[in-house]
């Protein structure tokens, strides 16, 4: 069996709706052969959850059938977080938990992400059994065994007492105005609820979901109007997820963005002013260097690993560390959770401005992020523009210049067909030209879209 995928990328299978492989056709067959794989502990059920997109609820009716076939029963939950599907395949010691979602993309994607019964990512070597089952035909179980479907009614009523549990049971967000910002996505109708009945005063945006607004001009991808909001309102905060929740980025009451580096510092600084940290932290390629230096700072390790959450999940369960994070909002909490969880991880960065009395201003105050540019090209999804040779000199030739005072690193998207430049450095000036440079490099010598 040959050991590229085909189908699935770095967050599950993504694409256009409509175009091979997010199709009703491929989705039904992919149901089956996930089922047959992935049917092992002999409970024949299968969590199934999904954002507010549109196009979930043709999908949704695909993987069903698919899954019924291979005679395994889907238990349904409407418009769920990510991370909430991770918990409730746990709770009800399901086979599998599969959510409907393009993440942060807009509502023309869509999207299959699997959870084992750990409430985990699917390691590679299933995902390549996955994709070698769907080689085969369709055969469907006797007609007794087939699948049947049911709705889980109290989703959302668990998983807003789960969050709510992993913030301390003394304490309490009263006084605290928050902005919280949904994306119009699956949080919608869970996050408000769970700040408001820990004692916050909450002001939601987002939260109209219509099929087509997710994550347009709202959410973890542009906390523009997050900043207006907490800046009118004098709130002390605002967050802002995703559309599936498992990304969060917030506001401090000056209006500054925080990012998921800036999450990750505070959390590792607080757990070890409670005397609670475990190990260090695990970031990504695309961690910025003043988060590492903070940390070097107050004695926190660091590691750095691959971009995309399963392979900062690795890393952790390799050195038994227990926080992981992106710079774009992924925060892995391992003593709380499973996967990315935005609730979750937002509640921590809440605990430590009760437990220490300050801002989330103040709490920032030890990082120093350096100036970064980044920048997408769309490309050919059969081009690969890292491989001509114009590209890798003009790489190359920036990577000298800025030596051991910045970086830089281009690689494509494991989501969208989207050729991705960042660079980092001490002068946002000189950073804008190189990476500028790097662009025009791609432009001129690579199959675009």
């Amino acid at each position: 069996m040959s050991n590229k995928k085909r189908y699935f990328g770095t967050d599950g299978i993504r694409g256009k709706v409509g175009r091979h492989p997010i199709t009703p056709d491929f989705i039904l067959k992919l149901g089956w052969a996930a089922g047959r794989i992935l049917a092992k502990k002999g409970t024949n059920k299968v969590i199934i959850g999904k954002d507010t997109r549109i196009s979930g609820y043709m999908l949704e009716s695909s993987l069903e059938a698919g899954l019924a076939a291979a005679g395994l029963k889907s238990i349904l939950t409407g418009p769920m977080p990510t991370p909430a599907i991770a918990y409730l395949t746990q709770t009800f010691r399901a086979e599998a938990g599969i959510v409907i979602s393009a993440s942060h993309n807009l509502y023309q994607d869509n999207g299959i992400k699997f959870f084992s019964s750990e409430g985990t990512k699917l390691p590679d070597d299933i995902e390549l059994t996955i994709e070698k089952e769907l080689d085969k035909n369709i055969e469907c179980v006797q007609s007794a065994k087939l699948g049947q479907a049911t709705r889980l009614n109290d989703a959302a009523g668990r998983y807003i007492e789960f969050c709510k549990s992993t913030f301390p049971v003394d304490s309490n967000l009263a006084g605290l105005k928050i902005v919280i910002d949904c994306a119009n996505g699956s949080t919608y109708h869970i996050a408000p609820t769970v700040f408001t009945e820990l004692g916050s005063n909450v002001i939601a945006i987002g939260v109209h979901p219509n099929g087509i607004n997710i994550n347009y001009k709202r959410g973890s991808t542009n906390v523009k109007a997050l900043q207006k909001r907490v800046l009118d309102e004098k709130a002390n905060l605002g967050l802002a997820f995703d559309g599936d929740g498992d990304r969060i980025i917030m506001v401090d009451e000056l209006g500054n963005k925080v990012n998921g580096d800036q999450i990750a510092y505070i959390i590792a600084s607080d757990a070890l002013y409670q005397n609670k940290l475990k190990g260090g932290v695990v970031g990504t390629l695309m961690t910025n260097l003043g988060m590492k230096n903070a940390l070097k700072n107050i004695g926190i390790p660091f590691i750095q690993t691959h971009i995309g959450d399963r392979y900062v999940m690795e890393e952790l369960l390799r050195q038994n560390w227990k926080i992981g994070a992106e710079s774009s909002g992924h925060i892995i909490l391992l003593d709380k959770v499973t996967t990315g969880d935005a609730i979750v991880a937002a509640l921590q960065v809440l605990t430590a401005i009760v437990t220490q009395g300050k801002s989330l201003n103040e709490l920032l105050q030890g990082v120093t992020l350096y100036p970064q540019v980044l920048k997408n090209i769309k490309i050919a999804n059969n081009s690969n523009p890292l491989q001509e040779k114009t590209v890798k000199n003009t790489i190359s030739e920036v990577r000298r210049f800025l030596g051991k005072k910045g970086r830089i690193l281009v690689r494509k998207s494991g989501t969208e067909p989207l050729l991705r430049i960042m660079v980092e450095g001490e002068d946002m000036e000189l950073i804008n030209a190189l990476a500028e440079k790097v662009a025009n490099a791609i432009l001129k010598n690579c199959s675009l879209l």
